[in-house]
C-alpha cells in the first residue's frame, strides 16, 4: 500500500471517534499488509516499539529495513576483523548501535531515531523482566545505558554527514570508536566482565539482575 493511499486512510479516521487500541490495530494492519517479513518482525518486537509504530506510521517500514540493513553490516564488519567480534558490550555491539542511529537519522530524522532507540531499551526492560535474552544473555542497565549512550553518538554522525553515503558513515564511527568516543563494557582479555575497579564480576551476580556493577568505559580502552 502507497503512502498517499495511508495518508487517506488516517485522514478518514481523524473525522471519527474510536478507542486507540482499535487506531493501533488498523496501524498494524496496514502496515503488516505491506510485507510478509513487516508482518512476522512485527510480532517479535516489544511492547515500547510496537507504541513507536503507533506514532511513526509512516516512518515504520523504511526504520524495518535499515534495521535489517544495520545488522548486515555489523555482521560485515565482523567478518572484517579490524574491531573484533564481541556483540555483547563490546566494540562491535558499539559500532552496531552507533551505525544504526546514524542511518534511521539519515532517513527518517533525528527524533524518530532517537525515540526508537529509547523504546528499544525499555523493550529491553521488560525482555529481562520476562527472563527472556538478548543476544545469548539477559540485558541488564549498564548494558541499556551502553547503547543508549552509543545512539546518541550515531545520531549525532547521522545528523552532521546527512546526506554522506554509507561508507563515509562507516568510516566516521570506526574512527569514533578508536578515539574513544563510544562506550563498552569494561572485559578481561578472556571476556570476563570487569567492574569498575577491574574485579571480575562473578556470572553468578549478573544472574536475574538488573542493576549490575557492569562499568563503562570508552571504546579505545
Amino acid at each position: 500500500m502507497s503512502s498517499e493511499a495511508l495518508r487517506g486512510v488516517f485522514k478518514s479516521f481523524k473525522k471519527r471517534e474510536f478507542n486507540m487500541k482499535y487506531f493501533l490495530l488498523i496501524v498494524i494492519l496496514l502496515l503488516t499488509s505491506c510485507s510478509p517479513k513487516l508482518s512476522q518482525s512485527f510480532k517479535k518486537v516489544s511492547k515500547p516499539e510496537k507504541h513507536w509504530v503507533f506514532f511513526h506510521p509512516f516512518k515504520a517500514k523504511k526504520a524495518f529495513l535499515l534495521s535489517k540493513e544495520a545488522e548486515k553490516t555489523k555482521d560485515s564488519i565482523a567478518n572484517f576483523g579490524k574491531i573484533g567480534k564481541d556483540n555483547n558490550g563490546g566494540q562491535l555491539d558499539a559500532f552496531k548501535h552507533s551505525f544504526w542511529m546514524a542511518s534511521l537519522t539519515q532517513k527518517i530524522g533525528k527524533n524518530a531515531a532517537l525515540s526508537l532507540g529509547k523504546a528499544h531499551e525499555k523493550g529491553n526492560y521488560q525482555t529481562f523482566k520476562k527472563r527472556q535474552l538478548e543476544d545469548g544473555l539477559l540485558p541488564d542497565k549498564p548494558s541499556s545505558e551502553m547503547d543508549l549512550f552509543n545512539n546518541s553518538v550515531g545520531v549525532k554522525v547521522g545528523s552532521q554527514y546527512n546526506k554522506a553515503s554509507k561508507k563515509i558513515i562507516i568510516k566516521q564511527l570506526l574512527s569514533s570508536l578508536k578515539q574513544g568516543e563510544l562506550r563498552i563494557l569494561k572485559k578481561d582479555n578472556l571476556g570476563n566482565f570487569l567492574n569498575c575497579q577491574n574485579k571480575i564480576i562473578p556470572i553468578d551476580s549478573l544472574k536475574h539482575q538488573w542493576m549490575t556493577k557492569k562499568c563503562l568505559v570508552p571504546s579505545n580502552y
